[in-house]
C-alpha cells in the first residue's frame, strides 16, 4: 500500500511512541488508512477520533509471502477498539491486500519478588504478572472470538503445548484465521499454541 499523506501533522499524532522510537513505514501506512477513514464518513469520525496507537508491525504468517499486521495500541483505549473492532479490521484487511490485522492492547509485565525483597512499594497486581499478561495477549489475539476451554500438552521433550479451544459457532468466520493467531501469539509470548474448534 503506498500511499502519500494528505495531512502528515493529522496523521503522525495517530502514533503514539513511549520512547524517541522511528516510525516504520508500515506504521505510517496504517495512520494514513484511518485517518482516511476518519475523513470519509461522520460515523467513521466519531468512533475514530480519540484512537491511537503505540506500533504496528508486519509479520510472517506462512508460505506464498502471507504477512500479518499486528496493532499494538493503549491498554486504556482497548475497550474503545473493541467497539469497532470488526468494521476496523475488515477495512484495514480491505487497505492492506487482505494482510489480516490483529489488535492487541500494550501491557507490562513486573519482575517478581526474589527472596522476600519488594522491588516495588506495592504488592506486585496481579495484572502484572507474566501468566497474567499471557492470557490476556490470546484474548486479545482472538477477539471477538470467546475462548470457551484450554488444555496443556506435556511433551516427552519437557516442553508444553497450549491448546485452546474456540468458540464453534464462530468457526465460519475465523478458521481462516487461526494459523496467524497461533504465530502471533508465538511472537509475543515464545509459547506454542494451537487453536481448535471443539465439536458441538
Amino acid at each position: 500500500m503506498e500511499t502519500v499523506p494528505s495531512d502528515s501533522g493529522v496523521i503522525m499524532r495517530r502514533i503514539v511512541k513511549q520512547t524517541k522510537e522511528r516510525i516504520s513505514p508500515i506504521e505510517e501506512q496504517v495512520a494514513q488508512a484511518m485517518y482516511d477513514l476518519e475523513s470519509g464518513s461522520a460515523e467513521w469520525r466519531a468512533d475514530l477520533r480519540e484512537l491511537v496507537f503505540h506500533s504496528a508491525v508486519e509479520i510472517d504468517v506462512g508460505g506464498g509471502g502471507r504477512r500479518a499486521i499486528l496493532l499494538v495500541v493503549p491498554y486504556r483505549l482497548l475497550s474503545k477498539y473493541h467497539r469497532v473492532h470488526t468494521r476496523l479490521v475488515r477495512e484495514l484487511e480491505k487497505k492492506f491486500s487482505g494482510k489480516q490485522v490483529v489488535i492487541i492492547g500494550k501491557r507490562r509485565i513486573l519482575p517478581r519478588e526474589r527472596n522476600g525483597r519488594r522491588l516495588l512499594k506495592q504488592k506486585r497486581p496481579h495484572s502484572r504478572t507474566l501468566t497474567a499478561v499471557h492470557e490476556a495477549y490470546l484474548e486479545d489475539v482472538v477477539y471477538p472470538t470467546d475462548i470457551v476451554g484450554k488444555r496443556i500438552l506435556y511433551r516427552t521433550d519437557q516442553t508444553r503445548l497450549l491448546r485452546v479451544h474456540l468458540d464453534p459457532n464462530e468457526r465460519n468466520q475465523v478458521e481462516h484465521r487461526i494459523d496467524t493467531y497461533a504465530i502471533v501469539y508465538k511472537k509475543l509470548t515464545g509459547k506454542d499454541v494451537v487453536f481448535e474448534f471443539p465439536d458441538v
